[in-house]
């Protein structure tokens, strides 16, 4: 939507795109908690019994058909942040905001993809597929998924945070829960399982307040009209 003001036209950030931060957040949850529940830790993991369970093949196959859209999602999520901080951003921090949140989707991709292989085991149904396989594909979808993209994560969430505090077009709860989850993010999710549930609540919030402040000043412009 275009709005006019001062002779030139703005570009209004459409409320629908608070609402892809909303979707991202629960798409991701989602995908965080069958990937778990898909590929066990534990004795079942080292012993690759886990994976003769069908409801958790069920799990990790659902898991990966959501990571596609949740990786969209995210790009309208980051486009959304972007238009809500408007022009007068640091250059610097913007470009590690926006070069973060394109490694972090890669390397969500990448998980999924190494999550996927251990599905592509060649084994007959309902026997245990070769104890090597299993470890290796296992292991490096939880790398990807708990070190990596975790870690770009919390890069994303303290520049936005930075941002946000520099500019202050976030309140100081948000900025400092921002803070906090990019240390939990950082210190936590390769050590405390689930600790990276923590994004996605994040990514909640934000929106939420997102889509909120663009409806507040939708109705400001209305009533100004």
């Amino acid at each position: 939507m275009r709005q006019k003001g001062a002779g030139q036209e703005v570009l209004e950030t459409p409320r629908a795109a608070g609402l892809a931060g909303v979707v991202f957040a629960l798409l991701l949850a989602a995908v965080i908690v069958l990937v778990r529940l898909g590929l066990p830790e534990g004795a079942d993991a080292v012993t690759a019994r886990g994976f003769t369970d069908t409801a958790r093949r069920d799990a990790l196959r659902t898991a990966l058909a959501l990571v596609p859209f949740a990786g969209i999602f995210f790009l309208w999520f980051v486009g959304a942040v972007r238009a809500h901080i408007g022009e007068n951003e640091d250059r610097f921090i913007a470009t590690v905001l926006l070069g973060s949140g394109l490694v972090f989707t890669a390397m969500m991709f990448g998980a999924a993809a190494a999550a996927g292989s251990v599905l592509a085991v060649a084994h007959p149904t309902g026997t245990v597929p070769p104890l090597s396989s299993w470890n290796f594909g296992r292991h490096v979808a939880y790398t990807l998924l708990t070190e990596y993209s975790m870690r770009m994560a919390a890069v994303f969430v303290c520049s936005m945070s930075v941002i946000g505090h520099r500019l202050g077009v976030l309140p100081r709860p948000l900025t400092v829960l921002g803070f906090l989850t990019a240390v939990t993010l950082l210190v936590a999710s390769s050590t405390v399982p689930w600790a990276e549930l923590v994004f996605p609540a994040w990514s909640l919030v934000l929106s939420g307040y997102i889509f909120r402040a663009s409806g507040r000043a939708r109705r400001r412009t209305a009533a100004d009209g």
